[in-house]
């Protein structure tokens, strides 16, 4: 179904004139912060695919990611429990940093759409940074920080991940060492000098800096780069470098079990406003932030207290869910990872050059993927124009620019919204606001110009 013309979007009339100030905005105070987070592991309809070895195939033990990982993160990676208690000094970070983040109601993109749907959106762009992503950040750095790390090696691929974690490097006294996609570091200047500022190293990767690098760039100067091509630079520095670890924004256990705080909130909320969600949106890269934000409502739907569906939208250029095997694979382009079974695309599938860097991963959360295979969750994707025409949209109506890879959300929940409209049906539609586009102009300047191509950059 197509989106709404944009070119007859007029002054709005909201649907609910003189609103209880709760169909507005929904806000939690500062003692309502979640003091644990929610682990799905052992809560998942079918057992969790161990890591494998890639020459023996058998099972990863723990000890074997030490010179990764910080211990305490490699004890919640493989936690059997379902909460995780968040350190006070922690939530103290959380505080103030911006969270509890509001539960927005969408009513000018309900009464523009013309459609009997209800529409929430979760604010993650109100962090320092403007996305989710400080919210593992902060998590990996307390940790190595109590572990006396010193330094945090990490990949980015539009930069919202790197920003994050050069901030709560900052915060806790550590140093970070960021290798970041080229096609993103060209695409995105103003996220390098972000992470510069908060005194982070960053290089365009494939780099010089690592053997992995260099191969890359002897078969192409020009190579765009790809997250699985970070990773493996990444990974190379921390295991070869001085009391250096590894750091990942997405896909890993802990890091999208770090982001339930986004979800736990969100129940919270629902309850205040006495919502009770139809759908639940995001889009997904690797599953960080579709995981902190749905997780949650799921293992209330594993446990038969909710009947809550869950859409996850991916781009159609980069379609790890639509189109990818269930099988295992590498994490990594170099190889350097365990095996992940996981719905991949191939550890050497290199993505255009879309301007939604942070879902240009070739593979999805191995968590996410057992949901997935169960049908618990709905993948879809979208191509690049619509979901820049949707950021459009709620451009004028909400009044927010949204990042390229909310976007993808933002066209999910639109979707949703229109078939409600064509079947005259009420529904609740609720999504996760993951990131605004203040640093992603150019990707708006192309697509304005009518130059954005659906699977690149610009004509």
């Amino acid at each position: 179904m197509p989106l709404a013309d944009v070119e007859t979007l007029q002054a709005i009339e909201p649907k609910t004139k003189g609103a209880n100030a709760r169909d507005v905005k929904i806000v939690l105070g500062t003692d309502e912060l979640p003091r644990a987070w929610y682990n799905i592991l052992p809560d998942l309809p079918a057992p969790f695919p161990p890591y494998l070895h890639p020459g023996t195939k058998e099972p990863i033990p723990p000890q074997a990611f030490e010179p990764l990982f910080p211990k305490e993160l490699i004890r919640q990676e493989m936690s059997p429990n379902r909460l995780e208690p968040i350190p006070e000094e922690l939530r103290e970070a959380y505080l103030r940093l911006g969270r509890p983040t509001p539960l927005y109601r969408a009513t000018r993109l309900e009464a523009f759409l013309r459609t009997p749907a209800k529409i929430y959106y979760k604010r993650e762009d109100l962090s320092p940074v403007g996305s989710h992503k400080p919210n593992t950040a902060l998590a990996q750095a307390y940790f190595a920080a109590k572990e006396g790390v010193e330094t945090l090696a990490t990949e980015t691929g539009a930069g919202q991940w790197g920003s994050a974690l050069a901030l709560a490097t900052n915060y806790f006294g550590l140093h970070a060492k960021i290798f970041m996609v080229r096609v993103s570091y060209d695409q995105k200047p103003y996220r390098k000098h972000m992470m510069r500022l908060f005194g982070a190293d960053v290089v365009p990767s494939p780099s010089d800096r690592t053997s992995i690098g260099k191969k890359f760039l002897a078969q192409d100067p020009d190579h765009p780069g790809s997250l699985g091509i970070a990773i493996s630079e990444a990974i190379e520095t921390a295991v070869t470098s001085p009391n250096t670890r590894y750091s990942l924004g997405s896909v890993l256990n802990h890091v999208l079990m770090h982001q339930t705080i986004i979800g736990l909130e969100t129940q919270a909320q629902f309850e205040l406003g006495d919502i009770e969600p139809d759908f639940m949106v995001g889009s997904v890269g690797g599953g960080s932030n579709f995981g902190g934000f749905t997780y949650p409502m799921i293992g209330e739907r594993i446990h038969g207290r909710s009947d809550t569906r869950f859409v996850a939208v991916e781009p159609t250029s980069v379609p790890s869910m639509t189109q990818g095997r269930y099988e295992y694979d590498f994490g990594d382009t170099g190889e350097m990872t365990p095996l992940v079974k996981m719905h991949t695309l191939g550890h050497t599938f290199v993505p255009p050059r879309i301007h939604a860097g942070g879902l240009r991963y070739h593979g999805t959360a191995a968590t996410l993927s057992v949901l997935l295979d169960a049908g618990l969750v709905e993948p879809r994707a979208v191509d690049q124009v619509s979901t820049f025409q949707a950021g459009e949209i709620f451009a004028k109506t909400e009044g927010l620019i949204p990042a390229p890879e909310t976007c993808h959300a933002i066209r999910g929940a639109i979707d949703l919204a229109l078939d409600a409209k064509a079947k005259n049906e009420e529904r609740v539609i609720a999504f996760n606001y993951s990131g605004h586009g203040l640093l992603d102009m150019e990707g708006y300047a192309a697509y304005l110009a009518g130059t954005l191509q659906d699977n690149g950059h610009a004509t």
